[in-house]
């Protein structure tokens, strides 16, 4: 099937903070990056649902409302959800098997994952889970039957995707961790830069990233540099949802609860599953 579509969500895991929305389409050989958007209400603005906001604000994810954006967006349904949050058929009170397996392969190469409690994420997770199964899309932990919600995680993938030996260091928030002996000036230089290689890797696999994703300006505020860092995770997930529809992606979990990275992945001695179940629109 040449026309596909996979909706990336980088979903924060509190109603305060907005969550980074990307959609990816396939048109004949190649997959195009059709919208993507800070903010729930940004993506939903991007298909005229609603008026862009200024700045990108929280809300509880409308799945519903999502899909059918999409659909406007791409011409066609949405075949994957690939959402970085973690989700379980069971509530999630500590750590899955999922966050201990992928732990387990990449906490060497600084990837290992958070561990989720009843609060966090808690009702977001279970909001999102509840409303995409409600609209036809069943949390997925492998073999993969789409329709469905998978979840991913950026950092491994983008380990994957640029052979990167450790975690890349390209979040806003941990600068001063990154590079402590740097000014102020010269760490906001060295994170655009890491920015604009992601871009250039994810724009080999993804035609339109690098349009929609222009480096910043060095003198953009915070809340702009945070805008950004959303939805290039989001466009990650969307990333991973394709690798995983085409056989390119493996779930690391079990029944319960799955991440789902691209290959190649870690050695084969480390267990993945434990029990398997049978145009471009731009609102950073």
């Amino acid at each position: 099937m040449n026309h596909r579509a996979v909706l990336g969500i980088d979903a924060a895991w509190t109603l305060t903070q907005p969550s980074g929305v990307a959609l990816v389409a396939r048109r004949g050989s190649r997959w195009h990056l059709i919208a993507v958007a800070a903010s729930y209400q940004r993506f939903l603005a991007a298909a005229g649902s609603f008026d862009a906001e200024k700045v990108p604000s929280g809300a509880a994810p409308d799945a519903t409302a999502l899909l059918s954006a999409a659909w406007r967006l791409a011409g066609v349904p949405v075949d994957l959800v690939a959402v970085d949050m973690p989700l379980a058929r069971s509530p999630i009170v500590g750590r899955r098997v999922s966050d201990n397996a992928v732990s387990r392969a990449y906490g060497g190469r600084k990837c290992g994952t958070h561990t989720p409690n009843a609060l966090r994420p808690g009702p977001v997770s279970d909001t999102l889970l509840e409303g995409f199964a409600d609209a036809g899309y069943p949390l997925q932990t492998g073999p993969l039957l789409p329709p469905g919600l998978i979840e991913v995680y950026p950092h491994p993938a983008l380990v994957e995707l640029t052979g990167a030996p450790e975690r890349l260091p390209y979040k806003a928030s941990k600068v001063r961790i990154y590079w402590p002996s740097c000014t102020a000036v010269e760490r906001r230089a060295r994170l655009h830069r890491q920015w604009s290689e992601l871009v250039a890797r994810l724009d080999a696999e993804l035609v339109g990233v690098q349009a929609a994703m222009p480096p910043l300006d060095v003198t953009a505020t915070g809340a702009e540099m945070k805008a950004y860092e959303d939805a290039l995770d989001a466009i990650v997930c969307a990333w991973v949802g394709l690798c995983a529809l085409e056989g390119r992606a493996v779930p690391f979990g079990d029944s319960n609860s799955a991440i789902w990275i691209p290959a190649p992945t870690a050695p084969s001695s480390v267990p993945r599953r434990t029990d398997p179940q049978p145009a471009m629109s731009t609102s950073i």
